[in-house]
């Protein structure tokens, strides 16, 4: 565990509150040599209302996740996440996973475990290092 691990997290959390997601709001930030690089939060595209969950409270299929916003973010940049580490506050999905996985990222550090652990898995598989931390908020 690096010394930058939990004050990143810490950034990472704060960062999920600007999700307008009701049912769990997630930050991500990608962090390279020491510097963010990107950042993103659960919620819609661009665009759409800022509304993530249907009437019945169900997360509508379009939400974005916060991994794949900063990752999207990165790729609309000059930088590369090439080589970088994810910061993110729940652990990601298999679909995350993919993105991760694609797009060079080395290390993953989450905070919270997510009941499926697929993409976790999925990360190991593809020689990712993971690492799960507590963070006191």
């Amino acid at each position: 565990m690096s010394k930058f691990d939990d004050k990143y997290m810490r950034m990472a959390a704060i960062w999920a509150g600007n999700s307008y997601c009701k049912r769990r709001q997630v930050g991500a930030l990608l962090v390279k040599d020491r510097m963010i690089i990107s950042d993103g939060y659960n919620g819609t595209p661009s665009g759409f209302e800022n509304i993530c969950e249907d009437e019945n409270g169900v997360t509508k299929p379009y939400v974005l996740h916060a991994e794949a916003n900063a990752i999207s973010k990165v790729a609309k940049s000059a930088n590369s996440a090439d080589g970088a580490t994810l910061y993110v506050t729940a652990s990601p999905c298999v679909e995350c996973a993919k993105l991760i996985i694609q797009s060079g990222i080395k290390r993953v550090v989450y905070r919270d475990e997510y009941r499926l652990t697929d993409g976790i898995d999925l990360l190991r598989r593809a020689g990712i290092e993971v690492e799960r931390i507590d963070v006191e908020e």
